[in-house]
């Protein structure tokens, strides 16, 4: 998932400047995106993160989309979210016998576990859209190593929900973090518990509790924890299930609970909706974003309150990240 940042839309700013640039921004990236050939196609508009852009580049060479301006870019935008189709959804839906959550699963244990293992690995096969979206994820990841940096983390109980492979739970564990990291793919699970593993035979310390890695929906998690996390996997949560998802992760946390999620803003919906328009063999999952202040309002009627927002926004990738104290 060039970038819009949502971070830099101050007060000061009239709506309707903010609303022309980031619509002008949403018609730069789209049509420079869109020159790519499919060789830059390989990572999904889907995954654990929004990369909204990419999808253009899974057309056949060629196609572009055509675009005359800000004023034009959003009464484009607003035609095409007006008329997003839900047949290819539905479809995946059916095919996982009606369960969205076993879609998912099945997505990310086969082609999907085979592209995002890469693209959170070290390999140098990954394309230009891959890498940027490794990079995006890893400053979210790295952002909220630096919000504990100044924690004593042993013997902190922490639960990564949504764990994919451990690029948050291991450096937290090697830390000394008592970690219950799960997620919702046996092989990103065990994916994670391999390179954990791989980093204590390299001569890293282990923590005095050993992380626990489980195959687990967040909806299973269970326990009591000092700190939840979960990065980057509010996008497979529709609207209607986001505030019960988010009242579950809060009640499993005594302390802090640090989330992200796809925000929900005109330039990025008219950019996710552009790439639907194409689909591609490797957009298998639903892809949600969300408004900043519906989950906030989520938050609050959980109990807990935001100290502190980041927005990380590279050319591919766009997450937005909360931390939260229980009030």
């Amino acid at each position: 998932m060039s970038a819009v940042s949502c971070s830099s839309v101050r007060a000061t700013v009239a709506p309707k400047a903010v609303a022309k640039r980031d619509a002008a921004k949403a018609a730069k990236t789209a049509k420079s995106v869109s020159l790519a050939t499919p060789a830059f196609a390989a990572a999904s508009l889907t995954g654990p993160a929004f990369a909204a852009t990419e999808a253009l580049s899974q057309t056949a060479d060629g196609v572009g989309v055509a675009v005359g301006g800000a004023a034009a870019v959003a009464a484009v935008g607003g035609l095409l979210i007006a008329t997003d189709p839900n047949k290819r959804r539905e479809d995946m839906k059916s095919s996982a016998g009606g369960d969205e959550a076993k879609s998912v699963a099945d997505y990310f244990n086969s082609t999907g576990f085979e592209r995002w293992n890469k693209i959170y690995g070290e390999t140098d096969d990954v394309n230009k859209v891959q890498m940027d979206i490794r990079v995006g994820h890893q400053q979210t990841v790295d952002k909220v190593l630096d919000w504990t940096a100044g924690m004593d983390m042993n013997g902190v109980t922490v639960c990564d929900a949504g764990c994919g492979t451990g690029s948050l739970a291991i450096p937290l564990a090697l830390r000394g973090a008592s970690i219950a990291a799960s997620d919702i793919s046996s092989a990103m699970v065990g994916e994670a518990e391999q390179r954990y593993n791989a980093e204590v035979a390299a001569g890293k310390k282990a923590p005095a509790v050993a992380p626990k890695f489980e195959a687990l929906g967040l909806e299973e998690c269970s326990g009591k924890y000092n700190m939840v996390t979960c990065i980057d996997v509010m996008i497979h949560y529709p609207t209607d299930r986001v505030n019960g998802m988010i009242s579950h992760l809060a009640s499993l946390s005594d302390d802090k609970l640090v989330i992200s999620f796809a925000p929900k803003t005109m330039a990025y919906s008219i950019l996710k909706r552009v790439g639907e328009l194409f689909p591609g063999p490797s957009k298998a999952t639903r892809a949600y974003l969300h408004a900043e202040e519906d989950v906030e309002e989520a938050l609050n009627a959980a109990g807990f309150k935001v100290t502190r927002r980041e927005m990380t926004a590279t050319q591919f990738y766009f997450s937005r990240l909360l931390e939260c104290e229980r009030v």
